[in-house]
């Protein structure tokens, strides 16, 4: 099916858009998680049929929702199930004028696939199964294992939920503090997954739309406001980042004219009102730090002292002391920066690629060529993609003449 209502909403983006509420709808009227995703399956299948012919309904979620509702009323009536369980699960039918906003239900959601009590993996697959609506297959590309590997997975997952008794519900107040973080972790390694890795970009996208649906249902949550902002922030640069034949482009070198200037300024927007609550995170933080990128109009104008002082705002993890360093050193001096790569290089650091690769950074722009050349070879051997290899090479070559 091709353009919906009005001519410009295609399936695809309605699919994407309704798949989390139709199932998180589901799943809160039957408790059966399986019976969920597949009464989905079927309304959204009847719907590719129907609005060709009849015309996409003014609201298409709400159409869906009921579709999906009836055909789980007719498997429970087959099933024999309970009156009371069929009575909350019944509806009459679609009425166009219904009131459909029931955002609780994808929060819900949200929150159960991202239990602590699951493994990081598990609750990032589930994400992607039940919120964003990939297939099994799609999910196991994103993670590179075999579609059955992730089958099992996804599974074993849903079962914990069920075996464990994991409440399908928006945590109590007093434990939001403990639940939120998890969630919030899920979405930034969605991001990040597709924003290292051209091919998966599409995990981008998605945990962006994930996050400014967390941000609709917890607007008072500076952190999830922080988080959008740190995606969109760096998001709005991603079509600069690699040049025409495939090669990485570093922040420094690109052509910032191409920078979509709206994107970062809602980035800048949603940052500055999540500070103004006062109650500042690592996401703002990291936020904080993409904005001064952003900011800068040339490279030469990049504030880096002031990005030196907000890393060593954040835990000093070894990726965020790396950070820092290239930070340091861009302020006060290759030689500064260098010295600091230098300490890292004993730590838990070893055989991260871009640890050699900052210190060919620093010794290339000393003009120590032939340590450099050394460095890359070693940032070459450990990249793990191939925009980032014909990057090293090509700075290899620029040491080597």
């Amino acid at each position: 099916m091709g353009a919906a209502a009005g001519g410009c909403v295609t399936f695809e983006q309605i699919y994407r858009q309704e798949w989390g509420q139709v199932v998180a709808t589901l799943i809160r009227l039957t408790g059966d998680w399986e019976l969920a995703e597949e009464c989905a399956q079927e309304a959204f299948a009847a719907a590719l049929q129907r609005w060709p012919q009849d015309g996409v309904p003014d609201k298409p979620g709400a159409w869906l929702t009921t579709t999906a509702r009836n055909k789980a009323r007719d498997w429970m009536r087959r099933e024999a199930v309970g009156a009371a369980k069929l009575k909350e699960v019944a509806v009459v039918g679609y009425e166009p004028d219904e009131p459909y906003d029931v955002p609780d239900d994808r929060l819900r959601l949200m929150f159960t696939c991202c239990h602590p009590a699951l493994a990081m993996e598990a609750r990032v697959a589930l994400t992607l199964r039940t919120l964003a609506g990939l297939s099994t297959a799609e999910i196991a590309r994103a993670f590179l294992v075999p579609e059955t590997t992730m089958s099992k997975r996804l599974t074993r997952a849903k079962q914990k939920i069920q075996h464990a008794g994991i409440p399908y519900r928006v945590p109590p107040a007093h434990l939001l503090p403990e639940r939120t973080p998890a969630v919030l972790a899920v979405l930034y390694l969605l991001f990040n997954e597709g924003y290292t890795d051209v091919v998966r970009s599409s995990l981008s996208s998605e945990a962006i739309r994930l996050a400014r649906l967390l941000v609709q249902l917890m607007p008072d949550e500076p952190e999830a406001a922080g988080l959008l902002a740190l995606m969109l922030l760096h998001d709005a640069r991603r079509d600069t980042r690699l040049s025409a034949d495939g090669v990485l482009v570093t922040l420094e070198d690109q052509d910032r004219t191409r920078w979509d200037n709206a994107v970062i300024t809602e980035g800048v927007d949603l940052l500055d009102a999540a500070l103004r609550r006062r109650s500042p995170g690592p996401y703002q933080v990291q936020a904080a730090i993409a904005a001064c990128h952003a900011s800068a109009r040339t490279a030469a104008d990049t504030d880096w002292p002031q990005i030196a002082a907000l890393y060593g705002q954040l835990k000093q993890t070894p990726v965020v002391a790396l950070n820092r360093a290239v930070a340091i050193g861009m302020a006060d001096g290759p030689a500064m920066g260098l010295r600091l790569v230098d300490e890292l290089a004993a730590g838990p650091l070893a055989g991260y690629h871009l640890l050699p690769a900052t210190r060919a950074d620093f010794l290339r722009r000393l003009g120590r060529h032939a340590e450099a050349a050394t460095s890359y070879r070693e940032a070459m051997e450990l990249a793990a993609t191939d925009a980032e290899r014909r990057y090293l090479r090509k700075r290899l070559a620029e040491v080597s003449v």
